[in-house]
């Protein structure tokens, strides 16, 4: 069985291309998950877990197709494809569907959740309730993939990550989504540095495809800032590929100072034929040479 949640868009939703924007899907994600977690418990008699909160450890988000504004809502299938010792994954597909009976799919996802102590903040393991709550929509899925980020300093853009007191969730950590918003904001500011680089081609934008993102520590509210690294990574005829690192260098987070990790695929695109394309000759170049680092581009 899988739960259907309806999730109405927002002119707010949309980027400069008019589509919406890759951050705001995994705002719906969030309103999904937390529909099908209320009905879970509903259905199975446990109106609530008292001590109990979820954190999101990993997302896998692939963007299919853009979605633009329309009056009726987007429609969010999620189902549980894995229940593990101390975590389960959802799986998801926004959609609407089509006049012939057919469904247009603009993202497939998935969510590692895990169950942590309200009291302690600690890890806990997933109790019998939470797994017969959601037992009723389990179907079996592929495991996530791991993620391997590396993201070497020398050559990595830095761009530093302030809080807003919005951005913090009902546990008073940075909520999951904000995460995605931080780390476009990273690329926004890498890009930035190619604009003389470019400046003798004509203008090609890149849309997001693909975002791993993984969820290593709490990041929450201080004054100063954090660190975000990014460097460019893979070059490809139509794409590019971006890893990213979110850090507290003060010495207070665990594995040297790692906080979060992404590896976004972006896809050139033309905003008039709605299409992918590949940059004229020495554009790829361009980008390769005023970024740095161990990068090749593909012969045509």
């Amino acid at each position: 069985m899988r739960h259907r949640y309806e999730c109405p868009l927002r002119w707010a939703d949309l980027d400069v291309l008019g589509h919406v924007n890759n951050v705001r899907y995994v705002d719906y994600l969030q309103e999904a998950r937390s529909a099908l977690l209320r009905a879970c418990l509903h259905a199975a008699g446990v109106e609530r877990q008292e001590g109990v909160g979820y954190v999101v450890v990993r997302h896998e988000v692939t963007f299919l197709a853009p979605l633009l504004f329309r009056s009726s809502s987007v429609l969010i299938d999620s189902w549980v494809t894995e229940i593990r010792g101390a975590s389960f994954t959802l799986d998801h597909e926004i959609f609407h569907e089509a006049e012939d009976g057919g469904r247009v799919v603009y993202v497939r996802a998935r969510t590692v959740l895990a169950p942590f102590s309200l009291e302690s903040g600690l890890p806990r393991r997933m109790d019998d309730a939470a797994r017969a709550a959601l037992a009723p929509y389990a179907e079996e899925g592929e495991r996530t993939r791991p993620l391997k980020v590396d993201v070497p300093r020398e050559h990595a853009a830095h761009y530093p990550v302030t809080v807003r007191f919005s951005d913090l969730d009902i546990y008073r950590h940075v909520n999951n989504v904000v995460y995605f918003e931080y780390f476009q904001e990273a690329r926004i500011a890498l890009f930035g540095k190619l604009r003389a680089a470019l400046r003798e081609f004509p203008r090609i934008n890149v849309v997001v495809a693909q975002t791993d993102l993984e969820y290593v520590a709490p990041i929450t509210a201080r004054a100063e800032p954090y660190d975000c690294w990014s460097v460019a990574t893979r070059m490809g005829n139509k794409s590019m590929v971006i890893e990213s690192e979110i850090v507290d260098a003060s010495g207070a987070a665990p594995r040297d100072g790692v906080l979060a990790r992404s590896r976004v695929v972006l896809v050139f695109f033309d905003a008039t034929t709605q299409q992918s394309v590949t940059p004229p000759p020495g554009y790829r170049e361009a980008i390769v040479d005023s970024l740095g680092g161990p990068l090749a581009v593909p012969s045509a």
